[in-house]
């Protein structure tokens, strides 16, 4: 038996799907999930599925999606008595059960396991085990919920850390020379994200790394444009030294093609020293 919520919220048991159909009851199943072994307060539940406009039998119709959820756990043999995993508690409910059924669990100990060896210099195993946290998503945080403030927050929280997880594996991989595999995948998100700096930056350093710093000029020129007509700013100062570094780069190559090709056709070589003009009285 598993919980997602990397995605569609979804309830899996064995190779059956078995989520409420009633959008109401799942949002309700996407906090305790999220709270998994914490205790979830009614009003928090309450503010979630009505903010601050509740109904005044908002207390009775949460404690009706509870009960509908115990018998789904019921129903589903998860246990012999729904208030066993689904327990009340003072002021709210507790879902006492294994996070690592829960994906948004396991991806965040994935997450810190890559984020440990990359810091410490393991970049093939932070790639690795990066990447596998990254395949546990299957869409947008909470996908199928029409989600309230208190969900919402927590939707906010998953994306942030799926794009800090991704961006870590990407410098894993940049760590280990895969530069022209990154090319596409850059492209990508920098298509899907043209306001992100970051995948801006990192497009243009792989790019410089396989030689192709025209495409580097064009990918700054880009995103410097659009930063400009959409929201009246300039490239960050990261963005900027990279894209110095651009320049200086062409600057070496032209000096050294210059110094290769030695003096033009048709140029007087000139000498190390200079003869003195003689004078007329000599």
């Amino acid at each position: 038996m598993r919980f997602t919520v990397l995605g569609s919220v979804e309830v899996i048991n064995g190779d059956r799907h078995c989520t409420p159909s009633a959008p109401k009851v799942r949002q309700v199943l996407a906090l305790l999930l999220l709270r998994a072994n914490h205790l979830v307060r009614v009003d928090s539940i309450i503010e979630e599925l009505w903010c601050d406009s509740p109904p005044k039998s908002a207390m009775t119709t949460a404690q009706t999606y509870i009960y509908q959820l115990r018998k789904m756990i019921e129903r589903e043999g998860f246990a012999q008595r729904g208030e066993d995993i689904l327990q009340t508690q003072s002021f709210g409910y507790l879902l006492n059960f294994r996070t690592d059924a829960i994906d948004a669990w396991n991806f965040e100990k994935l997450a810190a396991e890559g984020q440990a060896e990359l810091r410490a210099g393991r970049a093939e195993q932070a790639a690795t085990t990066l990447a596998k946290a990254l395949k546990l998503w299957a869409g947008p945080a909470l996908g199928n919920i029409a989600c309230g403030p208190v969900l919402s927050a927590y939707a906010v929280q998953l994306e942030e850390q799926r794009l800090q997880v991704l961006q870590q594996r990407i410098e894993a991989d940049i760590q280990l020379g895969r530069e022209r595999e990154l090319v596409g995948e850059l492209r990508r998100l920098v298509a899907e994200n043209p306001l992100n700096e970051w995948f801006h930056g990192r497009l243009i350093r792989v790019l410089q790394a396989i030689g192709r710093r025209h495409e580097a000029l064009q990918t700054y020129q880009q995103l410097r444009t659009t930063l400009s007509e959409e929201i009246g700013l300039s490239p960050s100062i990261e963005v900027q030294r990279i894209h110095q570094g651009l320049l200086s780069d062409d600057h070496v190559l032209l000096s050294r093609q210059s110094a290769h090709a030695g003096p033009s056709k048709g140029a007087p070589e000139r000498t190390g020293t200079v003869s003195p003009r003689r004078s007329r009285s000599a």
